[in-house]
């Protein structure tokens, strides 16, 4: 055997890109690449992002929730979508791997990942992607630029959170209302009151607990890093974590003590211009920017009456809003369509926003061969 040979095969290599997918980045697999055990894809997953381990030293992850994320894509298993796409949070101070939830900005890398993977076919100057999320059920459709019949990165269109411009990837959301917990609303009502404090809990495509800052004794303007590890804000991270442990059951999660998901939202009126000021807890860090189907989820909770954040939020009078949201890198536009049910009230719709992606990496991630025991693509 030479040393080409031996350094070669001294580790499982398995093909895999690295995309950046809005505000997040992340690992993406064809799932044929990956093991069909889900025990032992968890455990090839846990070694290619280097977790458990704050920093994330030996692995591909950023030591950060929103770099520490993967995508599983195949061939649709529905005809209705195109690909199939489950999303994996893989914690990164735990050896633990969550399907319990979307990934809307990792989504925005799907379509182009689909298309260089020769899984979806150019169909002109742009081609629309229609994803199966697997994680809910859900389908979304991705318009990808594809001139010349080739993925295009490069454009003009920014988005706060990610330096520089790059091509749109406009994504609209078929029935995400309860896509995880069964219901736009979970608890039943737009309104609870958990441990003294009002809440709404809301799910439309990400489980969401809204509160408002003031509530909390904040104004909803603190810096992430406030409210990550400033000792003064010790008590409102406890009392964030209690509410989200009582609501899990009441939102149809039941446990949640190892669920990333419902995130936690402080809320407090716009400063910018926007609909509504956010902080958001994914679900104990704060979220540098807010995530894509959050951002739907709380847009909506914003345009409908009785929600603890309605005589906050700045709504458009329009059929189809469009909701700014911001957050403490910028804001998140989300346009909403809104119509009247049959009892005249307000219900939405749809959802639609814009992301970008860029291609940042094409390769083979190596693990131990000791952790993929068949070889994988070694």
């Amino acid at each position: 055997m030479t040393v080409g040979e031996l350094v070669k095969h001294s580790q499982t290599r398995i093909d895999a890109a690295v995309i950046r997918g809005g505000t997040s980045k992340g690992l993406y697999f064809l799932a044929d690449d990956l093991p069909a055990d889900a025990a032992t894809r968890d455990a090839v997953l846990l070694a290619a992002m280097g977790s458990p381990d704050a920093r994330q030293i030996d692995g591909m992850g950023g030591a950060d929730p929103l770099t520490s994320k993967v995508a599983i894509v195949s061939r649709a298993t529905r005809p209705d979508a195109d690909v199939d796409y489950l999303f994996a949070q893989v914690v990164v101070d735990e050896a633990r791997v969550d399907y319990g939830q979307n990934c809307g900005n990792l989504l925005a890398g799907v379509g182009p990942f689909a298309i260089e993977r020769g899984l979806v076919v150019v169909t002109g100057d742009v081609t629309d992607v229609a994803i199966h999320m697997v994680n809910t059920g859900q389908v979304a459709l991705a318009t990808v630029q594809t001139p010349a019949h080739s993925v295009k990165y490069d454009g003009d269109v920014a988005i706060d959170g990610v330096p520089g411009t790059a091509a749109p990837i406009p994504l609209m959301f078929r029935d995400t209302a309860g896509s995880t917990c069964g219901a736009l609303f979970p608890t039943g009502a737009r309104q609870d009151v958990v441990d003294g404090v009002a809440v709404t809990c809301i799910d439309n495509g990400m489980p969401l607990v809204l509160m408002r800052a003031a509530d909390l004794g904040c104004t909803g303007t603190e810096s992430c890093e406030q409210l990550e590890s400033g000792a003064q804000f010790q008590a409102l991270r406890e009392k964030i974590e209690a509410i989200r442990l009582a609501v899990g059951p009441r939102m149809n999660l039941g446990d949640v003590r190892s669920r990333t998901v419902p995130k936690m939202c402080l809320v407090a009126s716009p400063q910018a211009g926007g609909a509504l000021l956010t902080r958001c807890f994914i679900p104990h860090r704060c979220h540098s920017s807010i995530g894509v189907l959050a951002a739907v989820s709380v847009a909506t909770a914003a345009a409908l009456p009785g929600t603890v954040c309605h005589d906050l939020a700045v709504v458009p009078d329009d059929a189809a809003p469009l909701m700014s949201i911001e957050h403490p890198t910028g804001e998140f536009t989300v346009r909403l369509t809104l119509a009247r049910n049959e009892a005249g009230d307000s219900e939405v719709t749809g959802a639609g926003l814009l992301r970008t992606a860029r291609w940042l990496f094409d390769g083979q991630v190596c693990i131990a061969r000791s952790v993929w025991a068949q070889g994988g693509n070694a």
